[in-house]
């Protein structure tokens, strides 16, 4: 029997449809994807460049725990450059992908019973890793209305002897708002000057920023975690790099867990990365400004379906929108869109009880594809 951990975390249903649309595609039904966050351009060239050098040049063996000294010091550098914080390269941590970071983060965070507080809704796997580690996670919701930001008040109340971390994501999955800089200080000074709890900023989606700017906790307070990493700025999902900035006192305990559990990351993709922040800011912007006429032309065709959209999403690459006037059970509603309109959404309630009767459109597809899919939605609701 499998254990009791494997057993209760649930799905992550956004890849449920995913693979029910993969099902129908093999039948060959044409499928319009727009529930993965998954960049459509291919990797920029010299970052490729530099991961086939890297090959050639025998980058094929483990690295230092921690990651090569010279891709820390290059995020280092980023850091300082866009933000204009300060970081020691023995305070980051290179790994395959966000995903194991954020498992290390909290396999050296929490202990069993500890809280960590998540906006409602939220990316669907937070819970799931705060569960994993023993922890629990306090849920506060956020409204369409104030463009699902936290009240920093809301957030006080909340917070208890047990509170270990405090969790942001700006810009945003599944909503693509931004946090504005006086809300995350204000986070910011919920923390301890010297922890718990601590605050936990996921920045993965940094550089897909429309109007406005992101920022980084780090520009409010050094006793915070950092999560990032090249998957959706840079167009490298199958490559998994990502890094943790952590404060100092635990990239020993963390740099032990990426020993025993994962050793390092990839060695050519590490040199590939260097090349992703330091050559291609031009390939960068050019997507950048693609993913800004998408953005424009799906939530003008979501209002004009009728599809609620209070405030605009600035950020990443999803609209996070209100069907609450067609149904309640968003998981129903966008398996009845797939098989019936063929076009893959994300259900709201994959990202906490708040979210329900909500679907996500990721526009991290061509033009033509989200106008597609649009109108095949558009004839689903006048059939309906």
């Amino acid at each position: 029997m499998a254990s009791k951990r494997t057993e209760e975390i649930s799905s992550f249903i956004v890849m449920d449809v995913l693979e029910k649309a993969h099902e129908m595609a093999r039948k060959g039904i044409d499928v319009i994807h727009l529930e993965v966050g998954e960049p459509d351009f291919d990797t920029p060239d010299r970052i490729k460049a530099a991961a086939i050098t890297a090959l050639e040049d025998g980058y094929t063996h483990y690295t230092h725990s921690l990651g090569l000294l010279e891709l820390r010091e290059a995020i280092a550098a980023h850091y300082g450059g866009t933000y204009g914080v300060a970081v020691d390269p023995g305070r980051i941590i290179i790994f395959s992908g966000t995903s194991p970071a954020m498992m290390s983060l909290f396999s050296a965070l929490l202990e069993t019973g500890d809280e960590v507080i998540i906006s409602d809704p939220h990316y669907a796997c937070y819970p799931n890793f705060i569960s994993f580690f023993g922890g629990q996670p306090v849920t506060i919701p956020v409204s369409e209305e104030n463009g699902f930001q936290y009240h920093p008040e809301d957030i006080e109340k909340r917070i208890t002897e047990r509170t270990k971390g405090i969790f942001i994501n700006s810009p945003s999955n599944p909503t693509g708002n931004l946090l504005s800089a006086g809300r995350m200080a204000s986070i910011a000074a919920l923390a301890s000057a010297e922890g718990p709890p601590y605050t936990i900023s996921d920045e993965i989606y940094h550089g897909l920023v429309y109007e406005g700017a992101a920022h980084s906790i780090l520009e409010f307070t050094d006793n915070a975690f950092v999560l990032n990493g090249f998957s959706k700025l840079h167009a490298m999902t199958g490559l998994r790099l990502g890094y943790l900035i952590a404060p100092e006192a635990f990239i020993r305990p963390i740099q032990k867990v990426q020993q025993n559990f994962f050793i390092c990351a990839n060695a050519m993709i590490q040199k590939a990365g260097i090349a992703a922040l330091q050559e291609v800011d031009d390939d960068l912007e050019a997507m950048r400004i693609t993913y800004n006429t998408r953005r424009k032309f799906i939530i003008r065709r979501i209002r004009e379906l009728g599809f609620g959209l209070t405030v605009e999403p600035t950020g990443a690459f999803y609209v996070f929108a209100n069907a609450k006037h067609l149904s309640h059970d968003s998981y129903r509603l966008a398996f009845d869109i797939l098989e019936k309109a063929h076009v893959g959404v994300t259900p709201g309630i994959d990202f906490g009880r708040n979210g329900e009767g909500y679907l996500r459109f990721s526009y991290a597809n061509s033009l033509e594809n989200i106008a597609e899919g649009m109108d095949r939605i558009e004839r689903y609701l006048d059939r309906r």
